[in-house]
């Protein structure tokens, strides 16, 4: 074993690369790090819809519109906070149709994929604060799993350290010339880090499984409802974004010498803060039966129909949700609604013990 491998023994070593070639293909770990959160995300949202009385493959269908909006919303606000990437001299305007070389801002991603979603709502006739609550987890847990890409890409980290978790950067040149240094697609020529910085995407993907846990359990205790769970994740995100935006030493464009990010994050968290007490004033979560459309209605057959009504437990409960949890706003039997509703959330809660505004090509939302 060298000396500088000793060195070094103690801290995180970065992949050797983030792009593997398989015949004319590029296999992007980045890219296959946001479709696995977005996977995630649908999954999630589907149980806790589900939990809530809503009916099967809703949030499929919404995600068909609310992801795709949510790309270009994330690549359209990067390429605006990060315009000298792709435009001036010297630069390739159409490579800010490159989205699989990463950088997609989590603020235009979840502003525009809002609009998605609330289209896909009122198709559906469905409210979008409850839509809301139900994929709020599964949004910050995506976000999470995106991080991992970051790490394959060496990006979104902060200043050198000596901690035992810090991260080793190496330096990376293109397959085809090494007398090109390529960060994002190229390939370590050694072993050896050229510094050891902070992980602060890896603060991050602790942080935001943190705040994916928290509102899942306060969501179980408190029955929150009106959108006032997606308003506790925005405030729990922009809250670890904020302190961990003023670790990064990758460029940013600034206001009053703080980078955009750090503005955002305020104004957003504050934001939150100010909704989920004005929503407070709605009153309790929404009925389950406000969370079917007309067409669902009409499928159903009269299915589930007692347990809309009456708070019963019996067949209907078991059709489409995997447990309703209506029956406690309703002021019915609170005993097996909720139980199935906290046996629904808990075990999402369970499996969900498992960006960002990029500043540079490859940074997620």
């Amino acid at each position: 074993m060298s000396i500088a491998s000793a060195a070094f023994l103690s801290t995180i070593p970065s992949p050797d690369r983030g792009v593997w070639e398989i015949g004319p293909f590029s296999l992007r770990a980045y890219a296959l790090c946001i479709i696995l959160g977005i996977v995630v995300a649908i999954w999630l949202g589907e149980r806790r819809w589900q939990a809530r009385g809503g009916t099967q493959c809703t949030i499929i269908d919404i995600a068909v519109w609310a992801a795709p909006m949510g790309l270009i919303g994330g690549r359209l606000y990067h390429v605006i906070t990060d315009y000298q990437l792709y435009f001036g001299e010297g630069r390739d305007p159409i490579r800010a149709l490159y989205i699989w070389e990463g950088g997609l801002g989590i603020w235009g991603a979840i502003a525009l994929g809002a609009v998605g979603a609330w289209i896909a709502c009122r198709r559906r006739g469905i409210p979008l604060p409850a839509v809301a609550d139900a994929v709020a987890p599964g949004i910050v847990i995506a976000q999470a799993v995106g991080r991992l890409g970051n790490y394959f890409n060496q990006e979104l980290y902060g200043g050198p350290t000596d901690l035992p978790w810090g991260l080793e950067i190496y330096r990376r040149v293109s397959p085809d010339n090494p007398a090109i240094e390529d960060p994002i697609g190229g390939v370590a020529i050694t072993d050896v880090p050229v510094e050891v910085v902070h992980p602060t995407f890896l603060y991050e993907l602790l942080w935001n499984l943190g705040v994916a846990l928290l509102i899942i359990w306060l969501d179980r205790r408190l029955r929150l409802g009106h959108g006032r769970v997606f308003a506790l994740y925005v405030a729990g995100y922009t809250a670890g974004r904020f302190w961990i935006e003023l670790m990064r030493t990758d460029p940013a464009n600034e206001i009053l010498g703080q980078r955009v990010n750090v503005w955002v994050s305020v104004l957003v968290f504050l934001g939150a803060v100010v909704y989920f007490v004005l929503a407070r004033a709605k009153g309790p979560r929404e009925a389950p039966e406000t969370l079917r459309s007309p067409d669902d209605e009409r499928n159903s057959d009269g299915e589930g129909s007692s347990d809309d009504e009456g708070g019963s437990d019996g067949g209907g409960s078991a059709d489409d949700r995997g447990g309703s949890d209506g029956s406690d706003d309703r002021g019915g039997s609170d005993g097996g609604d909720d139980a199935d509703s906290a046996s629904g959330e808990a075990s999402a809660s369970g499996d969900a013990g498992a960006g960002e505004p990029p500043d540079k090509p490859g940074n997620a939302g």
